[in-house]
């Protein structure tokens, strides 16, 4: 059965969507969002509203309209990589502490599906649950976990649990 690789990615903004603290991040969401979809071995991103600049900000997390989700799907450990850390993304990355508040648990996940599955966002929260309580472990993991992952090591990824 073919793989691929599913991630989770949350935040809760320092501000509503529509305030200026958060512009240039809401303002780039389109863009960056496109450029993922485009890139060699993308799967599947759990959309929003469609609305431009609003990105996946309608999936909320516990009714809290700052949490913010975005997930997902890649053909390969090096597909999603390669979006993450050498694209312009890192850049956006890189600028996360403007945008977002630093949270006292995990942030972001990653697991194995079938090719084809679509998760859902409440799936992908337990995943996140797992991680946190448990570690790294075959069901829930971050990039250390993955022996294929090579450039978060090198491109500034700082390892972090918040």
């Amino acid at each position: 059965m073919t793989m691929h690789l599913a991630q989770l990615n949350i935040g809760r903004l320092v501000a509503p969507t529509d305030d200026p603290r958060v512009k240039d991040f809401m303002d780039n969401l389109d863009f960056i969002n496109g450029l993922g979809k485009s890139m060699p071995g993308f799967v599947w991103m759990m959309e929003g509203s469609g609305e431009p600049g609003t990105g996946n900000t309608e999936a909320k997390i516990d009714g809290d309209p700052q949490f913010v989700a975005n997930m997902t799907v890649w053909e390969d450990v090096e597909s999603l990589e390669r979006f993450v850390w050498g694209t312009v993304h890192r850049k956006f990355y890189e600028r996360r502490e403007e945008w977002f508040e630093i949270l006292g648990g995990m942030h972001f996940v990653m697991w194995w599906v079938p090719a084809g599955h679509e998760p859902t966002l409440d799936a992908a929260l337990e995943r996140l649950a797992a991680r946190e309580r448990d570690g790294d472990s075959d069901a829930a993991f971050g990039w250390d976990w993955l022996r294929a992952a090579q450039m978060h090591k090198t491109h500034g990824c700082r390892p972090s649990a918040a």
